[in-house]
């Protein structure tokens, strides 16, 4: 393998920037699962796709830290930060999947929390998109960390009540285990985020 002894910083930031960015064209998906007469085997094949791609861009990022010689930060934290967005991504996908498998969009209506959950997942998703560019400086991140833990607050809130209501005898048994398991993807999902953050401001904190 060629090694790079002087750090391509650029191309780092590059595919973090291209990997957050995935995720902001993930929520916008989950989002269009709520539009009426929507295809949700179009949607479902679309994060597919998107996922993939996410796959192929931490794949860039774990070859090019293994190729470069000089990092623009600690290794590790650089592999631990491309992990974890592509771990949102699997969330995401796992969602869209989730609801098209299981037939859960032929529902009259799902539960406005599940809605809500996903406005969270948005904000997260361009909260995060939004920060990544602004690793090769460090700078103006503190503000980015303390909203996405907020956010992933108010996605704790949801989801519990989404358990509330799933639990209330709304829905029958099948449909209610079918439900938890979306439920949790996507509170999976915003507490993927929320990490994604937290690993941005121990990165902050080591290179300030």
């Amino acid at each position: 393998m060629k090694f790079s002894f002087r750090p391509n910083e650029g191309a780092f930031y590059e595919l973090f920037t291209r990997a957050a960015q995935n995720l902001v064209k993930g929520t916008e998906l989950l989002n269009e699962l709520a539009l009426p007469g929507v295809e949700v085997q179009s949607v479902s094949e679309r994060l597919t796709e998107v996922e993939h791609d996410s796959d192929q861009i931490t794949h860039e990022l774990y070859k090019k830290i293994n190729s470069t010689f000089i990092t623009p930060f600690d290794r590790e934290d650089i592999y631990r930060l491309g992990s974890l967005l592509d771990d949102v991504m699997d969330h995401l996908e796992a969602v869209g999947n989730l609801l098209y498998l299981y037939g859960l969009t032929k529902l009259p209506s799902l539960p406005r929390e599940m809605h809500e959950m996903v406005n969270v997942l948005d904000a997260q998703a361009k909260l995060t998109a939004d920060a990544m560019p602004r690793l090769k400086s460090m700078k103006d991140l503190e503000d980015y960390w303390i909203e996405c833990n907020r956010l992933e607050n108010d996605g704790d809130q949801v989801y519990r009540m989404l358990l509330v209501r799933l639990f209330s005898g709304e829905y029958d048994a099948l449909t209610v285990l079918k439900m938890k398991e979306v439920a949790d993807e996507l509170e999976a999902a915003c507490d993927a985020f929320e990490h994604v953050a937290n690993t941005v401001e121990t990165i902050a904190v080591k290179e300030s």
